[in-house]
């Protein structure tokens, strides 16, 4: 008898156990934010008014869905491809009704496409969610968590969390080049502008910090003269456009020393930099070497290198995106993106400072 309720007991704590874990909120596990501009984009601009979207085909051809979703790519973009490495479900767009709930406790992907460090970066795109206003949901963001779980946990989640931050290129490419004698090209030389974007950036990240983040990836700006859309525009002979190669030349090490400066001021690696022009650079150097045909020639475009325009259905459109560095004129493919990650995850210093991917997921587990 006494064995019959020891067993009968034993069943109702397991029943207890396992009832609780699907009724009470789990904020153990780690959550994962994401900011910037299309590269890291899954689909907030998918539910605003702007020119700036990735929302009808061929864009997500690859993707598990076979359809768009709003991301820049034929398939997973660099935040999805993360999410998988963290054992976790991709991070939703902010603006999606369906981040309710247990599914803001995985994260929140905030990044909106067009957008740069300086407000006034993809102005042609009008309705793109600046970064003072992703900060600014991501505010809301954790008092929707703390209605869920409790302020102490909310920012214990928050605390706890790996954050991607991508921004620069823009201000580049959608700002200072954007035409000849754009505004900021009259307003600043080159040097002077990089200093600008340097310190603003700055500013964002210690907002960042304040706002509870303590992991944060920060990429550098690719090789920017090099991808397909400046090759269309600026390049005679299939070189990559000496000025966009300048200003990431510029860009790149300053972005790395503010870092560093931060990190010594804070007292902590909170801002591991992601040295993303080096990332690239491998594949366009040498293209073979990573199973592709062409670093150069986007897979869906039109005109030279396919890197004038949209990629839209009308476009041309690679049969095999494994062969492609680059999916459309400026957004690296599904394949790139996972020679990037896996960069992030096991790179020596010269791709991750101070550490890689891995060892910040071994190091904080021990915490």
């Amino acid at each position: 008898m006494a064995t019959t309720s020891s067993f009968y007991g034993l069943c109702l704590v397991t029943l207890l156990i396992f009832v609780l874990g699907i009724v009470c909120p789990r904020a153990e596990a780690r959550a994962f934010f994401v900011f910037g501009d299309s590269l890291v984009d899954n689909g907030n601009n998918n539910y605003l008014v702007t020119t700036a979207r990735a929302d009808s085909p061929p864009y997500g051809i690859d993707y598990p869905t076979h359809r768009p979703t709003g991301r820049f790519s034929n398939g997973l973009n660099m935040p999805d491809l993360i999410s998988q490495r963290l054992g976790a479900d991709p991070t939703l767009p902010y603006l999606s009704p369906e981040l309710t709930g247990q599914r803001l406790l995985v994260g929140a992907n905030f990044a909106s496409a067009g957008i740069g460090i300086l407000n006034d970066t993809g102005v042609q795109f009008v309705n793109i969610i600046r970064i003072p206003l992703q900060l600014e949901y991501f505010r809301q963001y954790q008092q929707r968590v703390s209605a869920l779980i409790g302020a102490k946990q909310a920012q214990k989640l928050v605390n706890n969390a790996l954050v991607l931050m991508t921004l620069g290129g823009n201000d580049f490419v959608n700002n200072y080049y954007l035409i000849p004698y754009s505004a900021r090209s009259r307003q600043y030389a080159l040097p002077n502008y990089v200093r600008l974007l340097i310190s603003e950036y700055q500013k964002i990240l210690m907002k960042l910090y304040k706002l509870g983040a303590r992991r944060v990836l920060v990429t550098g700006t690719g090789p920017l003269g090099c991808v397909p859309a400046e090759l269309a525009q600026r390049s005679q002979n299939g070189e990559c456009a000496p000025e966009l190669q300048q200003a990431a030349e510029l860009f790149n090490p300053q972005l790395n020393q503010m870092l560093s400066n931060l990190n010594k001021k804070i007292g902590s690696h909170v801002f591991i930099s992601v040295n993303s022009k080096k990332m690239h650079s491998d594949f366009i150097s040498d293209p073979g070497a990573f199973g592709f045909v062409s670093a150069k020639i986007a897979c869906c475009g039109q005109g030279p290198y396919n890197g004038l325009g949209l990629c839209t259905r009308m476009s041309n459109l690679c049969p095999n995106r494994e062969l492609y560095a680059f999916w459309d004129p400026f957004h690296p493919s599904e394949k790139a993106n996972k020679i990037i990650v896996q960069q992030m995850m096991t790179g020596s210093s010269d791709y991750m400072n101070p550490m890689n991917l891995s060892t910040i997921l071994a190091l904080d587990s021990q915490n």
